[in-house]
């Protein structure tokens, strides 16, 4: 396990393995998501928007506006 410590700045410096394993340089940015309540994980915030292009399938068959609308309604009704 590779640790890192806080100084009073509240900064760190993430270690070498570290920035190796998600292909950080200096000046590049990283950002921290909440996966659960009191756990993050860092993940690199270098690549294009554009890279994600294909990463998800387009569906069988279309969707319209109206199941769209129905669903966000439905999946809305049960968060309240």
């Amino acid at each position: 396990m590779t640790t890192a410590t806080m100084t009073s700045k509240g900064q760190i410096t993430i270690p070498a393995a570290v920035r190796s394993a998600l292909g950080v340089e200096a000046g590049d940015r990283v950002e921290f998501v909440e996966v659960e309540a009191g756990r993050f994980e860092l993940v690199a915030a270098t690549q294009s928007v554009t890279a994600l292009k294909g990463l998800a399938r387009r569906p069988a068959t279309a969707v319209s506006i109206a199941a769209m609308n129905r669903a966000i309604a439905a999946r809305g009704a049960k968060a309240r």
